[in-house]
């Protein structure tokens, strides 16, 4: 897993992001959060994270998107002596990444991951973006990986998934878009219990102003 500070003014507050698969820096560089530090992680070839990292600040904000709600789960378990997570926001995405009734269908993921081409991942991108426009934006600041990279990252989060436990990580809120081509609305309401607040919205599986809205303006599960 990589982990990059985006933003280090050592605040006494970090905000942490697990992006989705296949993703890197560049999507995410244009936001900055007030008054917080800002860790990108991404790549899930493997759930190694360095926990050192995070214990000089006093409280995390916890936002994951994507198969990056899985990884999130996995290493925000409390198994660890971390700082306080003031708040976890899952964003339309599950603990259960290959899921037939909680995440990605078995068959659809199995299909994705033997399809996998240039073509096929213009064709990926369209769909978490919803639309010409939003495509045309969010590759404006692509992610710069080479495909057999994006292939075994794939691959490797559906060994895992067989492999490790299901994660007891349970998020504070979980925003599920009703657009969400990738992960099913119907499977997201199923994945998450009464210990998360549930809100639906109307956005696709990648929605910029949705992030904006979490990382920029800081829009806080407790207001």
């Amino acid at each position: 897993m990589k982990q990059t500070f985006l933003v280090r003014e050592h605040h006494p507050c970090l905000l942490i992001f697990f992006a989705g698969w296949g993703m890197d820096e560049q999507p995410f560089l244009k936001y900055k959060p007030k008054d917080c530090d800002f860790m990108l992680c991404y790549d899930y070839r493997d759930l190694l994270f360095d926990y050192s990292a995070l214990r000089s600040y006093n409280s995390i904000r916890l936002i994951a998107w994507s198969m990056g709600v899985w990884a999130a789960s996995q290493v925000m378990d409390g198994k660890h002596d971390l700082p306080f997570i003031d708040e976890s926001i899952a964003v339309n995405g599950t603990n259960y990444p290959v899921d037939d009734c909680r995440g990605i269908p078995s068959a659809i993921f199995r299909l994705t991951l033997e399809g996998l081409t240039g073509a096929n991942l213009q064709k990926f991108l369209r769909r978490i973006c919803g639309s010409t426009s939003a495509l045309k934006d969010f590759l404006a600041h692509t992610p710069q990986r080479p495909l057999e990279e994006l292939r075994e990252e794939l691959r490797t989060v559906g060994d895992l998934a067989k492999e490790l436990p299901s994660s007891s990580f349970v998020w504070d809120k979980a925003i599920i878009g009703s657009g969400d081509a990738i992960f099913m609305p119907a499977n997201q309401l199923k994945a998450f219990d009464s210990g998360t607040s549930v809100e639906q919205i109307n956005c696709p599986h990648y929605s910029d102003a949705l992030f904006t809205k979490l990382i920029e303006q800081g829009e806080s599960i407790h207001e």
